[in-house]
């Protein structure tokens, strides 16, 4: 039997940015009726690679070759007429119009009269059905969920002929269900011949889905592999440079059972929390942390996890219950309250509620000291940049300079600025939701050692994700969330993915 012949290959692909070298003799290819997957740490280059090969960047260097033929994508327009198209994580689409008009934006089929909007819609629920979705092209696509939204995304670039579709972070707002169901789709386009690179960071979904692997290392081609033939751990391994047991920051069973339970000296109580809550966002809830603890948040999408971290915070108002802060009662009501009781709050969205992307790494870290000080108070450049110096070497942010665009950096790299951001406020009590969202392996195993690291030290952190095994990893206890109630509180040996996954089902 012949060998497949790629529909795809990039060969020998150079791409700088000033101060970087992106890719470097970067090879990759791609298969009809595959699920290609590129995998590496934040910064390793998968974003340029894909931005290559749709036409955002010309490469400095290298060729790409489309069916045999030398292609020269100079725009996404450019790339998608090739028949390369991408669904992006931040799904591009006009909520104030329907289905079919998603579907068929620009190339409408017209009678006599204008838009036949009969023909429209017909063709755009055909279109649905063939994803298994059954939907009235007419609908409001603002009524749509999330996983009907993305099937539209996908759905209007079959309608352009796609040869090669790039799935973007696909899953990251869907649930269990969702995800099956766009696997479903993915297996079902694979089988026609489709060409299919599919982007994430659970490594889970992608060993799922995928049947090759392309491993990218610092902007380097490190190899192709049948997925079948790469085992996680070995996976780990090639992204990283070690086995990721080598992890030695993580919480041992000694050192967590030995700080598994409060002291009950309450001298040593940062947070103490009675009785919170806000009807219909979160059931009152009491919450003790001492100095040192890291209390780990656990539960399904939408137990309500973050409108506890946020009614900590400040970000919305509490109708019932008390905050004391190292044994005073606290009167939260703004963000700012809680900043000047000592809290700190990663958000969960880095883009909207995180950085500030057109300021620079410098101006993003120094944003909440500023906050705090007061407009009268006001941080001197030069002492801005020590502050950023300092920050960028202690928890090793890779940028070009202070003064580099934070834009600019990775999702894991712009997730460490926001660490510093409230790490230069000197807080006693950071709180972090989801602070690993969206970021490779490499970036969230250093992620997790700083925030153990932090704990050492003597401060206290509420740690907020949805991999119950990152849960387990760094904190000594556990609370457990079930429909907008806190269920139970986990601590020493009872901290086992299976008593959350037992709590959050039986409630006890």
């Amino acid at each position: 039997m012949s060998a497949p012949i790629p529909i795809l290959e990039m060969k020998n692909i150079n791409k700088d940015f000033p101060g970087v070298k992106a890719l470097s003799h970067v090879n990759f290819r791609m298969f009809p009726g595959e699920v290609h997957a590129v995998m590496g740490q934040n910064g390793a280059g998968k974003s340029t690679l894909v931005k290559v090969l749709t036409g955002v960047h010309r490469p400095d260097s290298g060729e790409l070759i489309l069916e045999g033929k030398p292609i020269k994508p100079e725009s996404p327009l450019a790339a998608q007429k090739l028949g390369i198209s991408t669904v992006y994580q931040e799904v591009n689409l006009c909520l104030n119009l329907s289905v079919a008009e998603n579907i068929f934006i620009g190339k409408q089929p017209r009678n006599l009269g204008g838009i036949d909007w009969t023909t429209m819609n017909r063709k755009a629920s055909e279109i649905m059905k063939r994803l298994n979705v059954i939907v009235d092209g007419g609908q409001l696509l603002s009524s749509c969920s999330i996983a009907v939204q993305q099937m539209v995304a996908i759905a209007r670039v079959l309608d352009n002929s796609a040869r090669i579709l790039i799935l973007d972070e696909p899953t990251s707002s869907l649930d269990e269900g969702e995800v099956e169901q766009l696997f479903k789709v993915i297996r079902q386009l694979r089988s026609e011949g489709l060409a299919i690179l599919f982007i994430t960071h659970f490594l889970d979904q992608m060993y799922q889905i995928s049947d090759r692997i392309t491993v990218l290392k610092n902007g380097v081609f490190e190899g192709e592999y049948k997925t079948e033939a790469l085992p996680k751990v070995e996976l780990i391994a090639r992204m990283l440079g070690k086995e990721l047991n080598e992890f030695s920051s993580t919480r041992d069973k000694q050192e967590r059972s030995n700080r598994s339970h409060l002291t009950g000296d309450d001298s040593k109580t940062v947070l103490d929390i009675r009785g919170l809550g806000l009807r219909g966002q979160i059931a009152p809830f009491s919450l003790k942390l001492q100095d040192g603890d890291v209390l780990g948040l656990a539960g399904l999408l939408g137990s309500g996890r973050t409108e506890m971290a946020r009614l900590i915070f400040g970000i919305d108002s509490a109708e019932q219950g008390e905050i004391f802060v190292k044994g005073k009662r606290a009167k939260i009501h703004s963000p700012r309250d809680a900043m000047m009781v000592g809290m700190g709050f990663c958000s969960e969205d880095r883009k909207i509620e995180g950085i500030v992307a057109d300021l620079t790494v410098r101006e993003n870290i120094i944003l909440a000291l500023q906050g705090r000080k007061g407009i009268f108070s006001t941080i001197t450049v030069k002492r801005q940049g020590e502050i950023a110096d300092q920050f960028i070497k202690s928890l090793k942010i890779k940028t070009p300079s202070a003064n580099t665009e934070v834009k600019r950096l990775s999702g894991g790299n712009q997730q460490k600025v926001l660490l510093a951001r409230w790490l230069a406020t000197d807080p006693t009590l950071l709180i972090l939701d989801e602070p690993t969202r969206g970021i490779d392996v490499g970036a969230k195993v250093e992620i997790m050692e700083l925030i153990l690291n932090l704990s050492r030290q003597g401060m206290s952190v509420l740690f907020i994700s949805s991999e119950f095994e990152e849960v387990l990893r760094c904190s000594n206890r556990i609370a457990v969330l079930k429909d907008k109630v806190k269920v139970a509180e986990l601590a020493g040996s009872d901290m086992t993915e299976g008593n959350i996954m037992h709590a959050i089902a039986g409630g006890k």
